[in-house]
């Protein structure tokens, strides 16, 4: 379906093979972090999915693994995958106990390669960042929301090997180190500064964090750029999470951008600069929408319209068109709560897209069943595009 195509031309009697490979590259907030697995006045402890994915039993990440076997991407990103350091409780886990096992009688999914990191939600900053003078609140004063360190969490699955040496990671870039953020714009209703200079020393750009991670796709290396930027709500009048969540785009803008605006970039391994590559994607649930919700929309207007970005082809379906009958974007959207928020968008450079879609059945559909409310799935939608290759990325 999309797979290595093998192109033959004739021309002068002369017979030229190329090879062109189409990938597809999708993005899929699945909610699996530990108070989706609990009532909701019950404080999570952080290793209720874990227990959950033991097994391969639970009827909700089954549902999950069958949309990952239907559409079957070669590489996925997962937002909201909780993180720990024990891989076969995690990430390990789910792969051999759900994706590696036929759902319903769909075809298993193997992903022999994964990437999985620490990210900045319920690390205590140590720090007061939610203003009310102390610096202990479990969530209030932790560099991102989160009730346990790695809720929240993100991994990456490819079916081609990742160059895990190449990888870079921005979880300890600092907020105030981007030239002209918008950090220093958030104050309190009385025009002081919200955040103290203490607060400003330590505070972390990402809410969970920022990745480059390159994949070899045999003769190609295309770099997967994933993030998951903050909510822009569940703030006050300062709009704390809104002005994050316009930088953490941002910081994706200035890394594509060349030299001269991703100078200042460094890595957790103390390495400046941007992107050394043109073939990369942008994959993730950013949070912003640049017709509707509540993000600055410059934000993620700069990186649709990008030089760099391809962003031609939006991916849709018909079963958000008819979730939100009067929106003129309803096909475009991704979230149950009406808004496009997750985003695949590959480079210029990176090859010809040739399809792309949300995984969003209607209600006649007899798929419906695995979105048909919050507790079947996610409150999100697995959103694809296929990319055929340049050949020689690098």
């Amino acid at each position: 379906m999309h797979r290595a195509l093998l192109l033959i031309t004739l021309w002068m009697g002369v017979v030229f093979v190329s090879h062109a490979q189409t990938i597809r590259i999708a993005t899929f907030n699945v909610s699996m972090e530990a108070s989706n697995y609990l009532p909701k006045d019950v404080q999570p402890q952080g290793h209720e999915l874990f227990e959950n994915l033991a097994f391969g039993k639970h009827q909700q990440i089954r549902n999950i693994a069958e949309i990952i076997q239907r559409v079957r991407p070669d590489i996925i990103l997962l937002n909201e995958f909780d993180y720990t350091e024990d891989e076969a409780k995690g990430v390990k886990a789910f792969i051999n106990n759900y994706l590696a096992v036929s759902q319903e009688g769909i075809e298993s999914i193997n992903y022999p390669y994964y990437y999985s990191a620490p990210v900045n939600t319920g690390v205590p900053s140590g720090v007061d960042l939610n203003h009310n003078g102390k610096n202990t609140d479990n969530g209030g004063d932790t560099f991102a929301f989160g009730l346990y360190p790695g809720q929240y969490g993100m991994v990456l699955l490819s079916r081609y090997p990742i160059e895990s040496e190449q990888v870079r990671t921005f979880q300890h870039f600092l907020w105030k180190d981007m030239p002209n953020g918008l950090l220093s714009s958030v104050q309190a209703e009385d025009g002081t500064d919200w955040y103290s200079p203490q607060a400003k020393a330590v505070f972390r750009l990402s809410s969970k964090s920022h990745w480059d991670v390159p994949i070899r796709i045999n003769g190609n290396v295309i770099h997967i750029l994933a993030s998951h930027p903050t909510p822009p709500v569940f703030d006050g009048p300062e709009n704390r999470n809104g002005k994050r969540n316009h930088d953490e785009i941002r910081f994706w803008v200035d890394y594509i951008s060349g030299s001269a605006k991703a100078d200042y970039i460094y890595d957790d391994q103390g390495a400046f600069g941007g992107i050394s590559s043109e073939a990369f994607v942008i994959l993730g649930d950013l949070n912003a929408s640049a017709e509707e919700g509540d993000a600055y929309k410059d934000g993620i207007q700069a990186l649709l319209s990008h030089d760099a970005i391809n962003a031609n082809m939006i991916p849709t379906s018909k079963g958000a068109t008819l979730h939100t009958k009067n929106s003129v974007y309803a096909a475009t959207h991704t979230a149950f709560w009406r808004m496009r928020a997750d985003y695949v968008l590959p480079s210029t450079k990176l090859g010809e897209v040739t399809d792309s879609g949300v995984f969003w059945p209607i209600p006649q559909d007899p798929l419906y069943r695995l979105i048909q409310n919050r507790q079947a799935s996610s409150d999100h939608r697995l959103v694809w595009v296929d990319v055929q290759l340049e050949a020689g990325q690098k």
